[in-house]
Protein backbone atom coordinates (compact mmCIF):
# COMPACT_ATOMS: atom_id res chain seq x y z
CA UNK A 1 0.00 0.00 0.00
CA UNK A 2 1.15 3.63 -0.53
CA UNK A 3 2.43 5.56 2.24
CA UNK A 4 1.21 8.70 2.52
CA UNK A 5 3.79 10.04 5.09
CA UNK A 6 5.95 10.10 1.01
CA UNK A 7 3.05 11.78 -0.48
CA UNK A 8 2.97 14.64 2.22
CA UNK A 9 6.90 14.70 1.96
CA UNK A 10 6.90 15.07 -2.16
CA UNK A 11 3.85 17.50 -1.39
CA UNK A 12 6.09 19.67 1.23
CA UNK A 13 8.81 19.29 -0.86
CA UNK A 14 7.00 20.32 -4.35
CA UNK A 15 5.01 23.17 -2.72
CA UNK A 16 7.89 24.80 -0.58
CA UNK A 17 10.36 24.81 -3.71
CA UNK A 18 13.50 22.60 -2.56
CA UNK A 19 13.95 19.81 0.49
CA UNK A 20 15.36 22.36 2.38
CA UNK A 21 12.65 24.46 3.33
CA UNK A 22 10.52 21.49 3.38
CA UNK A 23 12.73 20.12 5.78
CA UNK A 24 12.29 23.61 7.94
CA UNK A 25 8.69 23.61 7.66
CA UNK A 26 7.99 19.46 8.79
CA UNK A 27 11.43 19.52 11.21
CA UNK A 28 12.46 16.51 9.63
CA UNK A 29 15.65 16.50 8.09
CA UNK A 30 17.05 17.45 4.31
CA UNK A 31 18.41 13.68 4.04
CA UNK A 32 15.50 12.43 4.67
CA UNK A 33 13.22 13.93 2.69
CA UNK A 34 15.18 13.24 -0.04
CA UNK A 35 16.08 9.57 0.36
CA UNK A 36 11.85 9.18 0.80
CA UNK A 37 11.53 11.01 -2.34
CA UNK A 38 13.55 9.28 -4.32
CA UNK A 39 11.76 5.88 -2.69
CA UNK A 40 8.53 7.13 -3.89
CA UNK A 41 9.43 7.69 -7.20
CA UNK A 42 11.35 4.79 -7.51
CA UNK A 43 7.64 2.74 -6.58
CA UNK A 44 5.65 4.59 -9.13
CA UNK A 45 8.66 4.16 -11.67
CA UNK A 46 8.64 8.03 -12.73
CA UNK A 47 10.30 10.75 -12.14
CA UNK A 48 8.40 13.59 -10.24
CA UNK A 49 10.83 16.05 -9.61
CA UNK A 50 13.42 17.51 -12.13
CA UNK A 51 16.56 18.60 -10.18
CA UNK A 52 19.20 20.66 -11.32
CA UNK A 53 22.06 22.74 -9.13
CA UNK A 54 19.81 25.54 -9.21
CA UNK A 55 16.75 24.87 -8.62
CA UNK A 56 13.90 22.07 -8.13
CA UNK A 57 11.00 22.03 -10.74
CA UNK A 58 8.21 19.69 -11.19
CA UNK A 59 7.59 16.99 -13.83
CA UNK A 60 4.45 16.46 -15.67
CA UNK A 61 3.90 13.58 -14.51
CA UNK A 62 4.46 15.70 -10.84
CA UNK A 63 2.33 17.94 -11.80
CA UNK A 64 -0.44 15.64 -12.05
CA UNK A 65 0.67 13.71 -9.09
CA UNK A 66 1.10 16.69 -6.57
CA UNK A 67 -2.63 17.97 -7.25
CA UNK A 68 -4.09 14.28 -6.10
CA UNK A 69 -1.31 14.60 -3.55
CA UNK A 70 -2.84 18.59 -2.17
CA UNK A 71 -6.27 16.75 -2.62
CA UNK A 72 -5.42 14.11 -0.12
CA UNK A 73 -3.28 16.00 2.58
CA UNK A 74 -6.41 18.49 2.30
CA UNK A 75 -9.05 16.18 3.09
CA UNK A 76 -7.10 14.91 5.28
CA UNK A 77 -6.39 18.43 7.46
CA UNK A 78 -10.33 19.28 6.56
CA UNK A 79 -11.74 16.08 8.31
CA UNK A 80 -9.26 16.57 11.74
CA UNK A 81 -9.85 20.68 11.53
CA UNK A 82 -14.16 19.28 11.56
CA UNK A 83 -13.93 17.64 14.28
CA UNK A 84 -11.73 20.40 16.30
CA UNK A 85 -14.67 22.20 15.05
CA UNK A 86 -17.12 20.85 17.25
CA UNK A 87 -14.43 20.63 20.09
CA UNK A 88 -12.97 24.27 19.99
CA UNK A 89 -14.46 27.32 20.67
CA UNK A 90 -13.01 29.88 18.12
CA UNK A 91 -10.74 32.53 19.77
CA UNK A 92 -7.87 34.46 19.25
CA UNK A 93 -7.43 37.22 16.35
CA UNK A 94 -9.20 36.94 12.70
CA UNK A 95 -7.39 39.36 10.28
CA UNK A 96 -9.44 40.44 7.66
CA UNK A 97 -8.74 42.86 4.74
CA UNK A 98 -12.05 44.61 3.05
CA UNK A 99 -12.34 47.55 0.70
CA UNK A 100 -14.17 50.93 2.26
CA UNK A 101 -17.29 50.55 0.59
CA UNK A 102 -18.39 47.22 1.20
CA UNK A 103 -17.01 47.97 4.80
CA UNK A 104 -19.41 50.89 5.53
CA UNK A 105 -22.51 49.10 4.01
CA UNK A 106 -22.58 45.19 4.35
CA UNK A 107 -19.66 44.18 6.59
CA UNK A 108 -19.65 46.76 9.08
CA UNK A 109 -23.05 45.52 11.00
CA UNK A 110 -22.25 42.47 10.73
CA UNK A 111 -18.88 42.78 12.65
CA UNK A 112 -20.44 43.57 15.64
CA UNK A 113 -23.09 40.65 15.35
CA UNK A 114 -20.41 38.06 14.98
CA UNK A 115 -18.31 38.96 17.97
CA UNK A 116 -21.26 38.67 20.48
CA UNK A 117 -22.05 35.58 19.22
CA UNK A 118 -18.28 34.39 19.49
CA UNK A 119 -16.59 36.35 22.90
CA UNK A 120 -13.07 35.00 22.29
CA UNK A 121 -12.74 36.39 19.19
CA UNK A 122 -11.20 39.70 17.92
CA UNK A 123 -11.24 41.07 14.52
CA UNK A 124 -8.40 43.04 13.72
CA UNK A 125 -10.17 44.76 9.88
CA UNK A 126 -8.06 46.84 7.64
CA UNK A 127 -10.24 48.91 5.71
CA UNK A 128 -8.42 49.74 2.34
CA UNK A 129 -9.48 49.78 -1.34
CA UNK A 130 -5.98 48.58 -1.95
CA UNK A 131 -4.93 44.82 -2.87
CA UNK A 132 -3.63 43.50 -0.64
CA UNK A 133 -1.03 40.09 -0.48
CA UNK A 134 -2.30 37.83 2.10
CA UNK A 135 0.81 35.65 2.65
CA UNK A 136 3.44 39.03 2.74
CA UNK A 137 1.18 40.74 4.91
CA UNK A 138 -0.50 38.19 7.72
CA UNK A 139 -3.82 38.58 6.71
CA UNK A 140 -6.36 35.55 7.07
CA UNK A 141 -9.16 36.97 5.08
CA UNK A 142 -9.35 38.90 2.10
CA UNK A 143 -13.61 40.38 1.15
CA UNK A 144 -13.57 41.09 -2.48
CA UNK A 145 -16.00 42.33 -5.05
CA UNK A 146 -14.90 42.02 -8.49
CA UNK A 147 -15.88 41.33 -12.19
CA UNK A 148 -13.80 38.10 -12.55
CA UNK A 149 -12.44 35.08 -9.53
CA UNK A 150 -9.33 34.85 -12.36
CA UNK A 151 -7.09 36.81 -10.45
CA UNK A 152 -7.26 34.69 -7.13
CA UNK A 153 -6.43 31.34 -8.62
CA UNK A 154 -3.92 30.94 -6.27
CA UNK A 155 -6.17 31.48 -2.94
CA UNK A 156 -8.85 29.72 -1.90
CA UNK A 157 -12.02 31.19 -2.63
CA UNK A 158 -15.43 31.44 -0.78
CA UNK A 159 -18.46 33.13 -3.03
CA UNK A 160 -20.93 34.93 -1.56
CA UNK A 161 -22.70 35.88 -4.50
CA UNK A 162 -22.87 39.03 -7.34
CA UNK A 163 -23.14 42.12 -6.73
CA UNK A 164 -25.41 44.43 -9.12
CA UNK A 165 -23.62 47.42 -10.77
CA UNK A 166 -25.89 50.34 -12.30
CA UNK A 167 -24.93 53.03 -13.84
CA UNK A 168 -26.16 56.32 -12.08
CA UNK A 169 -26.67 60.32 -12.38
CA UNK A 170 -28.79 62.41 -10.33
CA UNK A 171 -31.82 63.92 -12.26
CA UNK A 172 -30.27 67.84 -12.14
CA UNK A 173 -27.40 66.35 -14.33
CA UNK A 174 -29.78 64.79 -17.00
CA UNK A 175 -31.74 67.93 -16.88
CA UNK A 176 -28.86 70.08 -17.48
CA UNK A 177 -27.47 67.94 -20.05
CA UNK A 178 -29.80 65.40 -21.65
CA UNK A 179 -31.62 61.83 -20.83
CA UNK A 180 -30.30 59.33 -23.18
CA UNK A 181 -32.63 56.32 -24.62
CA UNK A 182 -29.98 54.56 -26.27
CA UNK A 183 -26.34 53.56 -25.86
CA UNK A 184 -24.60 55.89 -28.36
CA UNK A 185 -26.44 58.80 -26.70
CA UNK A 186 -23.97 58.00 -23.31
CA UNK A 187 -21.25 59.89 -24.99
CA UNK A 188 -20.85 62.85 -24.46
CA UNK A 189 -22.58 63.48 -20.74
CA UNK A 190 -20.00 64.30 -17.82
CA UNK A 191 -18.73 61.18 -15.98
CA UNK A 192 -16.83 60.36 -12.96
CA UNK A 193 -15.03 57.13 -12.59
CA UNK A 194 -12.73 55.34 -9.81
CA UNK A 195 -9.33 55.57 -11.91
CA UNK A 196 -8.52 56.65 -15.62
CA UNK A 197 -5.23 55.95 -17.72
CA UNK A 198 -3.75 58.68 -19.32
CA UNK A 199 -7.20 60.94 -18.62
CA UNK A 200 -9.73 58.24 -20.07
CA UNK A 201 -11.51 55.61 -18.66
CA UNK A 202 -13.58 52.54 -20.50
CA UNK A 203 -16.61 51.29 -19.16
CA UNK A 204 -18.88 47.90 -20.87
CA UNK A 205 -22.08 47.57 -20.24
CA UNK A 206 -24.58 44.81 -21.00
CA UNK A 207 -27.96 45.07 -22.31
CA UNK A 208 -31.21 43.31 -23.47
CA UNK A 209 -30.20 39.90 -26.04
CA UNK A 210 -26.58 39.59 -24.70
CA UNK A 211 -25.79 43.50 -26.47
CA UNK A 212 -22.49 45.02 -25.43
CA UNK A 213 -21.87 48.46 -25.43
CA UNK A 214 -18.30 50.10 -24.88
CA UNK A 215 -18.24 53.57 -23.90
CA UNK A 216 -15.01 55.24 -23.47
CA UNK A 217 -14.69 59.06 -21.94
CA UNK A 218 -12.76 61.35 -19.95
CA UNK A 219 -13.96 61.61 -16.21
CA UNK A 220 -14.09 65.12 -15.14
CA UNK A 221 -13.54 63.14 -11.52
CA UNK A 222 -11.90 60.36 -10.06
CA UNK A 223 -11.46 59.05 -7.16
CA UNK A 224 -10.64 55.45 -5.92
CA UNK A 225 -13.46 55.37 -3.09
CA UNK A 226 -17.16 55.17 -4.15
CA UNK A 227 -18.04 56.78 -1.23
CA UNK A 228 -16.82 59.89 -2.01
CA UNK A 229 -18.03 59.54 -5.74
CA UNK A 230 -21.32 59.32 -4.41
CA UNK A 231 -21.46 62.90 -3.48
CA UNK A 232 -20.34 64.00 -6.84
CA UNK A 233 -23.30 62.01 -8.41
CA UNK A 234 -25.55 63.83 -5.74
CA UNK A 235 -24.25 67.07 -6.57
CA UNK A 236 -24.75 66.68 -10.53
CA UNK A 237 -20.66 66.24 -11.61
CA UNK A 238 -21.41 63.04 -13.42
CA UNK A 239 -22.90 59.99 -14.13
CA UNK A 240 -20.87 56.93 -12.23
CA UNK A 241 -20.95 53.20 -11.80
CA UNK A 242 -22.05 52.40 -8.44
CA UNK A 243 -23.08 49.11 -6.64
CA UNK A 244 -27.04 48.92 -6.02
CA UNK A 245 -26.62 48.28 -2.59
CA UNK A 246 -24.70 52.15 -2.37
CA UNK A 247 -27.13 53.68 -4.12
CA UNK A 248 -30.71 52.24 -3.01
CA UNK A 249 -31.45 54.93 -0.50
CA UNK A 250 -30.60 57.49 -3.12
CA UNK A 251 -32.84 56.00 -5.95
CA UNK A 252 -35.60 55.59 -3.46
CA UNK A 253 -35.16 59.35 -2.81
CA UNK A 254 -35.48 60.48 -6.13
CA UNK A 255 -31.84 61.94 -5.20
CA UNK A 256 -30.07 59.49 -8.12
CA UNK A 257 -31.69 58.05 -11.45
CA UNK A 258 -30.58 54.46 -13.75
CA UNK A 259 -29.53 56.45 -16.53
CA UNK A 260 -30.44 53.63 -19.45
CA UNK A 261 -32.36 51.63 -17.86
CA UNK A 262 -31.82 47.64 -18.94
CA UNK A 263 -27.88 48.53 -19.69
CA UNK A 264 -25.53 48.05 -16.98
CA UNK A 265 -21.75 46.44 -16.50
CA UNK A 266 -21.10 43.10 -15.64
CA UNK A 267 -21.87 41.97 -12.00
CA UNK A 268 -19.61 41.88 -9.69
CA UNK A 269 -18.53 38.45 -7.80
CA UNK A 270 -18.69 39.37 -3.89
CA UNK A 271 -16.53 36.93 -2.27
CA UNK A 272 -13.84 35.44 0.28
CA UNK A 273 -10.19 34.38 -0.44
CA UNK A 274 -7.75 33.23 2.17
CA UNK A 275 -4.67 31.12 1.51
CA UNK A 276 -5.49 27.82 2.22
CA UNK A 277 -7.87 25.17 3.93
CA UNK A 278 -5.11 23.95 5.93
CA UNK A 279 -4.14 24.96 9.09
CA UNK A 280 -7.57 27.24 9.46
CA UNK A 281 -8.15 28.27 13.25
CA UNK A 282 -11.60 27.66 14.30
CA UNK A 283 -11.95 31.79 14.31
CA UNK A 284 -11.62 32.30 10.57
CA UNK A 285 -13.46 29.39 9.90
CA UNK A 286 -16.50 30.48 11.93
CA UNK A 287 -15.88 33.98 10.25
CA UNK A 288 -16.25 32.85 7.24
CA UNK A 289 -18.89 30.19 7.87
CA UNK A 290 -21.09 33.62 9.73
CA UNK A 291 -20.93 35.63 6.64
CA UNK A 292 -22.41 32.96 4.16
CA UNK A 293 -25.19 32.21 6.60
CA UNK A 294 -25.75 36.21 7.26
CA UNK A 295 -25.62 37.10 3.33
CA UNK A 296 -27.85 33.65 2.72
CA UNK A 297 -29.95 34.34 5.46
CA UNK A 298 -32.72 35.03 2.77
CA UNK A 299 -32.21 31.47 1.57
CA UNK A 300 -31.00 32.79 -1.83
CA UNK A 301 -28.27 34.63 -2.84
CA UNK A 302 -28.67 38.46 -2.08
CA UNK A 303 -27.71 40.87 -4.22
CA UNK A 304 -24.89 43.24 -3.03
Amino acid sequence: MQDLNDMLYFTEVAESGGFAAAARRLGVPKSKLSRRVAELEGRLGVRLLQRTTRKLSLTDVGAMYLRHCSAMRDAAQAAQEAVEHIQTEPRGTVRVACPLTLALTTIGPLVPIFLTRYPQVRIDMRVSNRVVDLVEEGVDVALRVRPTLEDSASLVVKNFGQSRTLLVASPQQLQRQWQPTEPAQLTGLDTIAMSAVDGKATWVLQGPGGATHTLVHQPRYCADDLATLRFAVLGGIGMCFMPDYMCEEDRRSGHMVEVLPGWSPTPGVFHAVYPTRRGMVPAVRAFLDFLGASIHAEGAPRQF
